[in-house]
């Protein structure tokens, strides 16, 4: 099919190279012309592990290209596929000026019999703005089909090869079939298509990145608990995350979640209750403890080392929100290093692949260095944001060396298993390790 992708941002670039790589004519295309003329180059603008081998084979292959040209690519196109950003506006609502945009710039532009399909994560009922919009400005056929995404940051090049599910909300048995033509290529072993109608897709994106954030927040209330009552976290987390009801994913204490999900679609859900006047309760607590959460690694320190840090400098191991992403959006890291900066600490930070993008959202006095052990070099504490592959196990003998003080702030729990009491170290963990005053 030819398909234009507008969008070329994280889904809108993972799902249009994924489209071409089965077979399908599809062009890129956005307004930023800077981002254009670097995917023409070849150069990819966010780090996902395998989407520049995925672009760069596509693109090779004649199947895949870039273009500012939005009309024309809409115009040429059986499929056009949305997926612009749709941020959290002050209000915490997203903002769908974008989508609204692309609606109005489809309208006037089909020729023929066109599917419109939104990738773009929108609350419930914009399906039917959009199909108001475009009706309003051709005679020419068309449907829109709500197909939210389900990627992780990470793994997204295999979550769209390999996905869980498919969900297609479909008005129209032409527009179904297209839709489910496209995604046949990626159901050879299972049969993973949902189809609903438009609203109930729409819903289930939010409530399965809800649900999984109730879940974070669940094990990290139950964790902060552990340490009050003198339990480990680890092993509270094993023993009820083996009940197949429960399961162990998503259920790792930590520092908070953040990332460009998460954060937002929390915050639309519990919008859209109130706009329909059923406050969710759960939710909204779910929202205030991962809030708190962020600021636990702060708190810490400063029980350990008092308030006022002036004089103390801490050494920050990752900085994106998660591993295998450069993604800052909503990071934990950005609340614990303005809270350590403005007790007055001193703060190097590293991260493998979130260096330039961490940068500007930085306090300036926040030194990014190439290396893990510069970062702890001199420091009295280390704190860790991010569970990279490369932290996991590290030269401690050479840590400890590094450091004037052997403190950890583990907010992953990466090393709760290490017995680092015995190698010289002070561990605090979340739920595990020294438990310090409340």
């Amino acid at each position: 099919m030819r398909m234009a992708v507008v969008g070329t941002g994280y889904v809108g670039l993972v799902a249009g190279a994924g489209f071409a790589n089965l077979g399908n004519t599809v062009r890129g295309v956005d307004r930023d012309a800077a981002k254009i003329e670097a995917l023409q180059a070849g150069r990819i603008p966010i780090f996902e592990p395998g989407l520049g081998e995925l672009v760069a084979r596509n693109v090779a292959a004649h199947r895949l290209s870039f273009s500012t040209d939005v009309e024309a690519a809409v115009r040429d196109s059986e499929v056009v596929l949305i997926a612009v950003g749709t941020p959290s506006g002050p209000d915490g609502r997203a903002d769908l000026s974008a989508v609204m945009a692309v609606a109005d710039l489809v309208g006037a532009a089909i020729r023929a019999y066109t599917v419109v399909l939104i990738k773009s994560t929108v609350p419930v009922g914009t399906n039917d703005r959009v199909t108001e919009r475009i009706a309003g400005r051709t005679k020419v056929d068309f449907d829109v089909v709500s197909n939210p995404e389900f990627l992780k940051e990470g793994a997204a090049v295999a979550d769209f090869m390999k996905p869980d599910r498919v969900v297609i909300g479909a008005r129209s048995e032409r527009a179904l079939e297209l839709v489910r033509r496209l995604y046949l290529p990626l159901m050879r072993t299972a049969e993973r298509i949902l189809v609903m109608d438009p609203r109930s897709a729409e819903l289930t994106k939010y409530v399965a990145n809800s649900y999984l954030a109730t879940r974070i927040s669940f094990i990290n209330e139950i964790a902060n608990l552990c340490e009050r009552v003198g339990a480990d976290a680890s092993a509270v987390r094993a023993g009820a995350g083996s009940d197949s009801r429960i399961g162990l994913r998503y259920f790792f204490p930590g520092c908070g979640y953040g990332g460009s999900c998460f954060p937002k679609d929390v915050r639309e859900l519990l919008g859209t209750a109130e706009q329909y006047g059923l406050p969710l309760q759960i939710l909204g607590a779910v929202h205030r403890v991962n809030e708190g959460q962020k600021a636990l690694l702060a708190r810490k320190v400063t029980a350990r080392f008092g308030a006022d840090l002036h004089g103390k400098r801490f050494a920050v191991w990752g900085l994106a929100f998660k591993p295998e992403t450069d993604d800052m959006r909503e990071a934990p890291s950005l609340a614990v290093v303005a809270a350590l900066v403005g007790a007055g600490a001193e703060v190097r930070a590293h991260d493998p692949v979130a260096r330039e993008c961490a940068r500007a959202q930085l306090p300036a006095s926040v030194r990014l260095v190439d290396d893990e052990y510069e970062a702890a070099r001199g420091a009295d504490g280390l704190v860790v944001c991010t569970e990279w592959q490369g932290y996991r196990t590290p030269d401690f003998a050479r840590l400890r060396g590094e450091m004037r003080l052997p403190v950890i702030f583990d907010g992953r729990n990466v090393y709760a298993k290490c017995g680092l009491a015995e190698l010289g170290f002070e561990y605090y963990g979340i739920g595990v390790g020294k438990a310090l005053p409340a």
